[in-house]
């Protein structure tokens, strides 16, 4: 399990920022604090809530200085098109390989649904030194981060 204090892993993945590009976090450690808000499914209901919540928050996360980046294991084209109808003006990270999610310990399955392999409802916030400065993880997929703790812990890692 990855925790407070222990290095972040490492990871390359497709970056839905409009286009497919791609995504390292060793190479984008000079953006820290980077918030790295893993979310099961684009389009689905409390996922939508989320990333339009830090949507709405961005000026939050962009007056420390600090990256925000959605994660999920959907295909970087979908996320692009989730972002569009969206309007999210930050990137999205594509997991479609499920390495991230487990790296950083947050795969689940839905059995209830008969879906596998997605990502739990998390966030991480990396500093500066590639260190996680902040963890939470949930297991209900319903619940919501609390954004003011977040934001605190990106402006405690700035």
């Amino acid at each position: 399990m990855v925790d407070v204090e222990d290095d972040a892993p490492d990871f390359t993945v497709p970056l839905a920022d409009g286009d497919v590009g791609s995504f390292s976090l060793s190479e984008r450690l000079d953006e820290a604090p980077i918030v790295l808000a893993f979310f099961p499914a684009a389009f689905t209901s409390t996922c939508t809530t989320e990333m339009c919540t830090f949507r709405d928050r961005l000026a939050d996360f962009e007056e420390i200085d600090a990256a925000v980046y959605g994660v999920s294991v959907d295909l970087p084209f979908a996320l692009n098109e989730f972002r569009r109808q969206h309007d999210l003006s930050f990137p999205l990270l594509s997991d479609c390989d499920r390495e991230v999610v487990d790296r950083y310990d947050v795969r689940m399955d839905f059995e209830s649904l008969g879906v596998r392999d997605v990502a739990k409802r998390a966030v991480f916030v990396v500093d500066g030194d590639g260190e996680i400065a902040y963890r939470w993880v949930a297991d209900d997929p319903g619940q919501e981060p609390d954004y003011e703790a977040v934001s605190e812990a990106a402006e405690a890692a700035a």
